[in-house]
């Protein structure tokens, strides 16, 4: 019998900065610790297999902006940055749809593949192998923005390369 496993990041912090109605930098921290699952064995082999205490923190830092595609409210955006899991860092490309909610709130969602052993993890287990995790293992997220307007003007953006 399959049983899904889903664990949600209780907090994240993050920040962008906009230059000419582009993002230049974008920074997103979430605390191992706030990954909660509600399965009080799974969470603390979960923070084990992060290596919790010598790294506390998942990090994503952009480091290139690939497109931005816009059309009325809706935005297409892909990125490529560094993404660092138990102090592995490994550059990966976010594709995320998002939405203009309002006036300076930007809505993104995403979905992003990745498999624990890139990061140097061993896919937690529990109950002697009754709950385990996948070495892939999926990532949905969904973050909100608020700050200045930016115009985009419908614009197509493709950096090229």
């Amino acid at each position: 019998m399959k049983h899904d496993f889903t664990i949600k990041a209780t907090q994240v912090n993050g920040k962008i900065t906009v230059a000419d109605n582009l993002p230049k930098t974008l920074t997103v921290e979430i605390p191992v610790s706030s990954l909660i699952s509600g399965e009080r064995l799974m969470d603390k082999k979960t923070h084990e297999a992060f290596d919790e205490p010598k790294n506390p923190t998942i990090k994503f830092n952009m480091t290139e902006v690939n497109s931005i595609q816009v059309n009325g409210e809706n935005i297409a955006v892909t990125v490529t940055g560094d993404l660092t899991l138990r102090g592995a860092t490994k550059k990966v490309t976010l594709k995320a749809d998002g939405k203009v909610t309002s006036p300076g709130v930007y809505t993104f969602q995403g979905v992003l593949p990745i498999k624990m052993s890139d990061y140097g993890m061993k896919a937690p287990t529990a109950m002697m192998g009754t709950l385990k995790t996948k070495d892939q293992v999926t990532v949905n997220y969904n973050v909100t923005f608020e700050g200045n307007p930016i115009y985009f003007n419908s614009i197509a953006y493709t950096q090229n390369k």
